[in-house]
């Protein structure tokens, strides 16, 4: 499989993200004919085409990414006779839409959840409990893509000149999208607090190891946020619990600060 189905995660040892050097010019450029959003892209007939034409083809955008008309999809470095048809057919490999899907882009489901979060701490709106309650999730989606060997050909040996070339996000990439917006509007809610410390807290013991490290920043981070706002506060100690609920819950985990 060239896409995990659970999370939508690229899991193919033969995929490069590292493009050919500022000096070297592909052979041939593919550029689409109207303006969209990449949704998905037939990552096997990629690799069919650039194996039976002796070719690289390097992605510019990763899915999820807006692309103007005229706007370059693939650029083909090597290639022997028949580059004539390319644009067509590799036009055809990247479907365009009007907006993003969650089909190969776990990264917009973090997207909507966070702004769902985000409305709900609106000063017009506010519901923290809300933030909260899509906390869990989100942090189950987490869990789920730090569960996951993101690292390039980690399933495999590498070619020396990889079929296809295309970006990729890294964990810290889906790891400050889902937390970083949410810490810094309710950083001034006491429940938003305690229910993302007990997100990373629960994502630091869950992820693989190599992932823990990107959870630590975010720790410190929301560490440094808790000082920040509540230093002169007198509920700096129970913005800084540890509580899934938000505030309200089992009064059994630490808490930080003085």
């Amino acid at each position: 499989m060239a896409f995990n189905e659970t999370t939508g995660i690229i899991q193919r040892a033969d995929v490069g993200v590292e493009p050919p050097g500022s000096n070297v010019e592909p052979t041939e450029v593919v550029r689409t004919d109207r303006a969209g959003v990449i949704q998905a892209i037939h990552l096997d007939g990629l690799f069919r085409w650039a194996r039976e034409h002796d070719a690289q083809i390097v992605l510019v955008h990763a899915v999820g990414d807006f692309v103007p008309t005229g706007g370059t999809l693939v650029a083909i470095y090597g290639g022997g006779p028949g580059l004539q048809g390319a644009e067509r057919e590799l036009n055809g490999m990247i479907a365009l839409g009007d907006e993003r899907t969650v089909q190969q882009d776990p990264a917009f489901a973090i997207r909507i959840m966070v702004d769902i979060a985000l409305m709900a701490l609106s000063p017009a709106v506010n519901a923290p409990t809300t933030a909260t309650q899509v906390l869990g999730h989100l942090g189950e989606l987490l869990r789920m893509i730090g569960s996951a060997d993101l690292r390039p050909g980690a399933r495999g040996a590498l070619d020396a000149r990889p079929a296809v070339v295309m970006p990729v996000r890294r964990w810290e990439d889906y790891l400050t999208l889902g937390i970083t917006e949410i810490r810094e509007y309710g950083a001034s809610g006491i429940q938003v607090m305690r229910a993302l410390r007990a997100t990373l807290e629960d994502l630091r013991q869950d992820v693989r190891v190599e992932h823990r490290a990107a959870v630590e920043e975010e720790l410190a981070r929301l560490d440094t946020t808790l000082a920040a706002h509540w230093s002169h506060s007198i509920d700096l100690d129970r913005a800084g619990v540890t509580d899934r609920q938000g505030i309200g819950g089992p009064g059994r985990a630490k808490r930080v600060g003085r």
